[in-house]
């Protein structure tokens, strides 16, 4: 008995996420701008990018420049 009520409490709760916008669901497969400019072979600064690097993009949701 306690097992169906866990399920049922489980199921509700996965539906009012869904329900509420479905953060969860739409935050899989996107990945943050650091990861992808330190995958692109970039590094993240706060300061201005070394000479002989060109700013590719940003990083930490626009607070620093991914430098390449």
């Amino acid at each position: 008995m306690r097992t169906s009520y866990f399920l049922l409490f489980t199921l509700c709760l996965l539906l009012s996420e869904m329900a509420s916008g479905g953060n969860f669901l739409t935050g899989l497969g996107h990945r943050s701008d650091h990861y992808n400019c330190v995958r692109s072979g970039g590094q993240c600064l706060y300061s201005a990018c070394p000479v002989f690097t060109k700013t590719q993009g940003t990083c930490y949701k626009g607070k620093a420049k991914c430098c390449k």
